[in-house]
């Protein structure tokens, strides 16, 4: 019997909008917890979703399985899929850079 028990989960990427405040006190209350933003987030939500008693009764109903998903999922790339050919650059166009997102 081993002595540590390993539960894999499948991680999903979605996009999701917060305000400022928000997204700041996520990266901060990760700074003070020491994990992830991404740790911060699922586990709030997980943690709002275990104790709202109304919301444990609406799993119960056969409504919560007809929810239309707003959730904005990112697209995993296929491992299978053919490599695309590199495109020539246009004459007098150069490449785009990197984009890096700053907070104001």
């Amino acid at each position: 019997m081993p002595l540590l028990e390993i539960t894999q989960t499948r991680q999903i990427s979605a996009s999701v909008r917060l305000d400022g405040a928000t997204a700041t006190q996520v990266d901060q209350y990760a700074a003070f917890i020491h994990a992830s933003a991404d740790d911060v987030v699922g586990k709030a939500l997980n943690y709002v979703f275990s104790k709202d008693r109304d919301f444990q009764d609406f799993l119960k109903t056969p409504q919560s399985n007809k929810v239309t998903s707003t959730l904005r999922i990112r697209k995993a790339p296929v491992n299978q899929a053919p490599e695309q050919p590199a495109k020539k650059p246009i004459a007098g166009v150069k490449p785009a850079e990197s984009v890096q997102v700053l907070k104001v």
